[in-house]
């Protein structure tokens, strides 16, 4: 008689969790990840993950509301936050084969401004970011991109 109560309630807790999945959805988790955003040198790190190692959390949260791209080369382009972003998710898992490095080029309480280079075979590219304090977070305010 145990064993049978058991295969009841082991039923019971399958049939549960599946429907209880199932009316989630695969898109209903809406939280957004909990970015330590405290510090520059964490946004920065968190800035190389997202734009070179296809990381996709916290994109949002990462870059702020007046954010802004520009391309510098014979055709100079420039990108909207939400293009940006829309870009970067697209981008997820996926990694460049390349060399990164950082210098820290100006830094002060409220600001920081980065030069991210990345060294692929044939060319590199350099990416010029600014970072502002905004709030208790910092947030990547502009990039500048250009290549060799």
């Amino acid at each position: 008689m145990k064993a049978l109560v058991k295969k009841f309630a082991a039923a019971a807790l399958i049939a549960v969790s599946t429907f209880t999945m199932a009316a989630e959805g695969p898109g209903a988790k809406t939280t957004k990840a909990n970015l330590n955003l405290s510090t520059a040198d964490f946004a920065l790190e968190h800035y190389v993950a997202v734009t070179t190692e296809g990381e996709s959390a916290g994109v949002e949260q990462l870059f702020a509301g007046d954010f802004s791209q520009k391309i510098q080369s014979t055709n100079a382009q420039s990108h909207s936050r939400e293009a940006v972003v829309k870009s970067l998710k697209k981008q997820k898992g996926e990694k460049l084969n390349c060399t990164v490095t950082t210098n820290i080029i100006e830094e002060s309480a409220d600001y920081m401004v980065a030069k991210v280079t990345l060294k692929f075979e044939n060319f590199t590219k350099i990416d010029l970011v600014t970072l502002e304090r905004l709030g208790n977070d910092w947030k990547v305010s502009k990039s500048i991109n250009s290549y060799k």
